[in-house]
This record gives structure tokens, sequence and C-alpha cells, in this order.
């Protein structure tokens, strides 16, 4: 078997709980393509099924300001139909150099999830050490109840530490918890929806910080005693660790399997930290700014994307377990952009200007063209696009023509631009926002802002990084906007947090103690 098969069925595998078989139809010989196959480039219906994918720098501009707009809803008491949650993090320190000794991460945030020992040097700027091991979150347990799957995590912590010779009895935990959230203070954190193919209802409300909690309680044999002291979102954790050597982050994103961005944010702007009593956390004392989990990967589900979204689009939301929601995340996200491709493929397949119009089973499979298959189809220098090749014989095509093997290229490259362009619109609207609430400027006289990356699709994909770079340069006016690669975010960010939240809980504990 090819790789690029072995990948096909890897992915379709993890996706299984989203595949649905189609009517079967017959697999397409290269004997049956002919003059419809040579100038299918030239269908103006498939010319016209592209086109709606590409977006002028007026709809892009458009699209930025409407973000900007629903950011500042977002903050607001009221926020049920503006479509970002823009959710307050407690986030409001970074390291001051001080912070030492192992911290425990904890990074769930899709199908796999990873538990590392984070050891932080006594010495500011050494570099902090980083030992992970991956597990597995089986598919039952994602669609299954709360105490299987916690109880599943602890027991993946235990495992983990018993393989370790950790002399610190006491390990302080950080849990990067990468799904929507009402964060009520650094380590209480009630789930409000589950996305990325988790689907537990009795979690949905709760805290999970407290549900990890009784978890640990409830093993009797852990070799060390785990205490939750910080819950953060994966974006938090990649400007964490970013701004650890860059005092110009002010943003993290992360656009991989899903997306999401955070933010500096004033204080005094959030006010939906009225709710709950939340301004009077103790934590906020003396502090103007805070870390905004924008969640923006719900953008569009007020109607802010309609006018732009494409038919593809409307199939991949009405065909996942969400339809309605997480909506600027279906059309940009690497768990639905092999989707979005598939059915833009099936499209112009069914125009006839691809593949003779023969449509076969494999490609009425949902999960059958993974987003992997996106980056290596545009990787491929090869003359004859063997990897384009390879790909339509596992769908089905036996001998696809040259041509058919250009035009799935272009299909891949057209969804994978739109993707990176619209990344950008919602990274301008941050910058946007930045600037408003920053007056400092550097000696150019230009705002500075660096922004920590993380992800498969901006680390993997051979052009994402720079129709990013380049889109967002054009959407903002004023400003110099740096990316950065953010190294191990979700792990060394959240333990970085950890640290930070530990030092301020002694500080305040010898305070008292002076009193």
């Amino acid at each position: 078997m090819s790789l690029l098969a072995s990948n096909c069925l890897q992915i379709t595998t993890k996706q299984s709980l989203y595949i649905t078989m189609a009517s079967s139809s017959p697999s397409c010989s290269r004997n049956e393509q002919q003059s419809t196959s040579s100038c299918s480039s030239e269908s103006s219906q498939g010319r016209s099924l592209l086109s709606q994918f590409k977006l002028s720098d007026e709809q892009l501009q458009n699209i930025r300001d409407r973000f900007l707009r629903d950011i500042v809803a977002g903050l607001k008491l009221n926020t049920s139909k503006q479509g970002i949650d823009m959710l307050p993090t407690f986030v409001c320190n970074t390291p001051d150099g001080t912070e030492n000794g192992n911290v425990l991460a904890l990074d769930l945030g899709g199908t796999n999830f990873r538990v590392l020992l984070v050891h932080i040097p006594d010495t500011p700027n050494q570099r902090v050490d980083v030992d992970s091991q991956l597990f597995m979150i089986p598919d039952h347990l994602r669609c299954g109840t709360g105490v299987q799957l916690f109880d599943h995590i602890v027991e993946c912590i235990q495992d983990f530490l018993k393989r370790r010779t950790i002399p610190q009895h006491r390990l302080p935990l950080g849990f990067t918890f990468s799904f929507p959230c009402h964060q009520k203070g650094l380590n209480k954190s009630v789930l409000l929806r589950w996305t990325k193919g988790y689907k537990i209802p009795d979690v949905v409300g709760q805290d999970v910080v407290q549900l990890l909690t009784d978890a640990l309680n409830r093993r009797t044999d852990m070799t060390h005693e785990v205490v939750v002291e910080a819950v953060v979102n994966d974006s938090v954790g990649t400007m964490m660790t970013c701004a650890y050597n860059n005092q110009d982050c002010s943003i993290g994103i992360i656009i991989g399997t899903g997306t999401n961005a955070c933010y500096m944010e004033d204080i005094d702007a959030i006010e939906k930290l009225e709710q709950d009593g939340s301004t009077t956390v103790p934590q906020l004392n003396g502090h103007t700014k805070m870390c905004i989990n924008t969640e923006w990967g719900g953008f569009g589900e007020n109607g802010s994307l309609d006018d732009i979204r494409t038919d593809c689009d409307n199939m991949v939301d009405v065909n996942s377990i969400n339809p309605g929601q997480m909506l600027y995340e279906k059309m940009i996200g690497g768990m639905y952009m092999g989707e979005v491709c598939r059915y833009l493929v099936l499209g112009l397949v069914r125009s006839g200007a691809l593949l003779s119009g023969n449509v076969t089973e494999e490609l009425e499979r949902q999960g059958s063209f993974p987003s992997a298959f996106i980056t290596q189809i545009e990787q491929d220098d090869t003359e004859d696009l063997e990897v384009a090749l390879q790909c339509l014989e596992n769908l089905g095509y036996d001998e696809p023509s040259l041509q058919d093997c250009v035009l799935l290229r272009e299909a891949c490259q057209t969804v994978s631009r739109r993707s990176a362009y619209l990344c950008a619109t919602g990274v301008a609207a941050l910058v946007k926002r930045t600037m408003e609430t920053n007056t400092k400027r550097h000696e150019d006289g230009l705002f500075h802002v660096t922004v920590g990356v993380d992800g498969t699709m901006y680390k993997k994909h051979p052009t994402f990084r720079h129709h990013l770079s380049e889109k967002t340069a054009e959407l903002v006016d004023g400003c110099r906007v740096k990316f950065v690669l953010s190294v191990d975010g979700s792990g060394k960010g959240v333990a970085l947090v950890t640290a930070v939240a530990c030092r301020k809980k002694q500080q305040q504990q010898q305070h008292l103690q002076q009193g």
C-alpha cells in the first residue's frame, strides 16, 4: 500500500464518526476520458465553481470589519447573538524569570492528548526542558460520559508518572483544554460546548477542572500529589510561549485541526467580567490587561459570513455533528478543509469539467479526501503531478489524465488560499483592536505586534504561511506584523502560565504571613 493510500485509511478511521456511504458509482477508466477531459480546465461551469472561493480585497476588508465589530460586541454583557464568545482567561501575568521547578501539563484538544513534564530552570532565559508522551482518546470515549473521559486521562497521567523518577512529590498541573469554556477564574472553567468531534453531553455546563480533580481523587494509587492550578486554551499557551522571549507578542493563533486566537485586551473594556462578580477576583487587582480567548471559530454564526459561504461550505456544515456552529472554523480549519475540497472536486466532476463527469463511490464517501492530501498535492513538484495522480487513483479512477491532475491541484490551491486569506481577516481585526488600545509606537512610527502561531496548516502547508502574512499586511495600515512559530505552546505555554500562578500564590501567602 502506498504512503498516500495509508494516510487516507488512517485519517478515514479517525473520522469514522462522520463517514456515510453514498450510493455505489462505477469507477472511471482512462479509456472513458475523451473530449470532456481534454477541455476540463476551460469549462465555464468549472471556472464558476472555482471562482466562488476567490475573494476580492473589498470582500476581505468587509469581513475584517465585521470581525472587528463582533469582537467589540463579544466583550459586552449580552453576547447571545454576536457570534464570537470572547472569553476572559484570567491570565494577566507573563513570566518574570523567577519561576522554576517541575510542572505537569496536560494538553487535550483533539483525537490525541499529551502529558508533559516541564522543567523551568532557576536561571532566567535558560532552556525550558520538556518531556512528553502522547496518548489516544478512543472514539467511544469522545462520545461517552465525562467520568469515562476523565478517568482515562488520569490513568494516562499515572502511567506517565510511573515511568519517570520525579523527586518533587507535589506537582502543579496546567490543563490545556482547547474547547469553548466560560472561565470564572484561572482554575475554574465551565464547558460551553464541544467541538472537534467530541460529543459528551454530561460535561457541558460543568467545571472541567473539578471533573479532572474528581478523577484524580478517585485514584488511590497516584505516585504524586497532582494539583490543577490553571486551565487555558491552546491559543493562550501559544501566545505565552512566544511572549516568553518576545515582548511585542500580544496575539496567539492556532490553525491546525481547528482554529482559534487570543489577544491582550484592556480589562476595563471587558464588560462581561461583571457577570458572576468576576471583577472581585483578587487576581485582577492591580492589572490593566487580560488575555481574551476569542473562540473565533464561531465567527459567522450570526450571519456575518453568509454572503461568501459556498454550497461546499453548506454541505460540510449540514453533514457535521454541529450544524450552524463554528462556521469560520469549518471554512479554514484542517479538520474540514479536505471535506470542503472534496465537495468542490465532486462539483467539478458533476459539471463535466473534471474526470469526464464520472463520479466514483469513493469520491462520494465522506472523509475520503483528508486535508493532508491538499498539503501533499501542493507540495508535489513532479512534472507528472504524481501525488495528484495517486490521489485520484485512490478515489477509484483508473489512469486519470494530466489535465485532471492539474485541475485537482488548482482546486486544492483555491481552497487553501481562501483559508489563509480568511485567517488573515481575523488576524487583521485583532491587530486593529490591539492598536486601538495601545498607543505605543516604535522609532519608525509604526505599531509593532508579534503573532505567535501554531498548528499543522501553518507549519506543514507549503504556501499557507506566505499567504497569511502577505494578506495580513495588506489588511492593516500603520503596523508591522511579525508571525513567529510558537514551539509547543499548548505544553510549555500552559506550564509557564501555571508557574506564574504558583509564584503569585506564593507571594500572596508570604504577604498574608507578613501582614
